[in-house]
């Protein structure tokens, strides 16, 4: 139990860092601007490192992340069964129905 729970909390993270990098990336039209001047080649990856590198590490991410979904399915498949309490309670009794009245009791004579 502690290994699920331990691979169930690396996948929120790994969830949260996929979001992270995707919503830093820069879409394809971006790079538009740097053509005219906008000083996009003087930044600490050069004018195409950030984005590789953001796109290598939300890559890796990914496969972690399909790693780590593929070991929590097999965990949870190996797990056995725990019986229902339902069907480990025994049969209960069914009270028995009244008896109808009798008809003929009502008439008068």
């Amino acid at each position: 139990m502690m290994l699920y729970n331990l691979l169930l909390g690396a996948a929120v993270l790994l969830a949260i860092a996929i979001i992270s990098l995707v919503l830093l990336q820069q879409g394809r039209g971006a790079d538009t601007g740097a053509a005219f001047g906008g000083g996009a080649s003087g930044t600490v990856f050069g004018s195409r490192g950030s984005a590789t590198f953001l796109s290598r590490v939300t890559a890796g991410a990914a496969a972690l992340f399909f790693v780590n979904c593929l070991a929590l399915a097999w965990l949870v498949r190996a797990e056995p069964e725990a019986p229902s309490l339902i069907d480990a309670a025994p049969p209960a009794a069914v009270p028995a129905a009244p008896a109808a009245p009798d008809p003929s009791a009502d008439i008068p004579e």
